[in-house]
C-alpha cells in the first residue's frame, strides 16, 4: 500500500513518549518546489490533543480540498499545545538553495513552539543544527500525525501568503498556483518574465532568463 493510501498514525510519536519524550512536534515545508515565493514550514505538538474529533480528518496536506485544509488550520491552532510556522524568502533560496532554506524555515518554525519540543519528527529531513532526539521520516505528512498537521499549517500559511502577493503582481495569477510550475504560470512567465519574487536559480526561470 502506497503512503498516499495510508492513515496517518500515532506510532512515531508514541516511540519517543515511550522514552519518557511526551513534547514531540511535527514539522513539514511548504513550497519546496514552487518557481517563485517563499518556503514556508510548520511545527506543531499536539500533547494529549489525541481524542479531538478533527484528527480523524487529518491528511498530508496536498491530499486535503482548500476548505478542508482552512478548517483543519483552525482546529489545529485551536487545540495543538503548541504550533509555529517559519517563512524564508525567494532571495535566500537563490543564495544558499533550497535545503538549506528549507531547514532554515524548520527550525525558525520549531523555535516558534511554547512549549518547546523535546524531540522531532521530521518529513524526510533531519535538523542537525537542532540539540534535540529526532527523525526524519520519508512520506512523514502521509504517515504520521504531527507531520501531516504541520503540513497543513505550512501550506495553509504559504498559501495564504501568495494569495496576497497574487495581488501585487496580477500578471502571474499567482492566487490559482502559488508560485508552482503549471502550465499557466509557465505561460505567464513566457509573456511578461520573471517578477522580483520569482526564483532566478530554478532551471524554468533560469532558463528563461537567459533567453531575454
Amino acid at each position: 500500500m502506497s503512503a498516499t493510501n495510508r492513515f496517518p498514525h500515532f506510532r512515531e510519536e508514541s516511540e519517543f513518549i515511550r522514552q519518557g519524550l511526551e513534547l514531540v512536534a511535527g514539522v513539514d515545508e511548504a513550497g519546496r518546489g514552487a518557481l517563485a515565493g517563499p518556503v514556508v514550514a510548520g511545527a506543531v505538538i499536539l500533547g494529549r490533543q489525541r481524542k479531538s474529533g478533527w484528527l480523524k480528518d487529518i491528511r498530508d496536506s496536498k491530499l486535503l480540498p482548500l476548505e478542508a485544509r482552512e478548517e483543519l488550520y483552525k482546529a489545529i491552532t485551536m487545540d495543538a499545545l503548541s504550533y509555529g510556522a517559519g517563512v524564508v524568502s525567494h532571495a535566500y533560496i537563490d543564495k544558499n538553495g533550497i535545503v538549506p532554506a528549507t531547514r532554515l524555515a524548520m527550525r525558525l518554525a520549531v523555535a516558534e513552539l511554547t512549549p518547546g519540543p523535546q524531540a522531532l519528527i521530521i518529513d524526510f529531513l533531519r535538523l542537525p543544527e537542532i540539540p534535540l532526539p529526532q527523525k526524519g521520516i520519508i512520506d512523514g505528512d502521509a504517515l504520521c500525525v504531527s507531520i501531516a498537521c504541520a503540513s497543513i499549517i505550512a501550506k495553509v500559511t504559504r498559501d495564504r501568503l501568495m494569495r496576497r502577493l497574487g495581488e501585487r503582481f496580477s500578471d502571474y495569477h499567482l492566487a490559482g498556483h502559488k508560485g508552482y510550475g503549471t502550465a499557466e504560470h509557465l505561460e505567464r512567465l513566457n509573456v511578461h518574465g520573471p517578477c522580483c519574487i520569482h526564483r532566478r536559480t530554478f532551471a524554468p526561470v533560469f532558463n528563461l532568463r537567459t533567453l531575454l
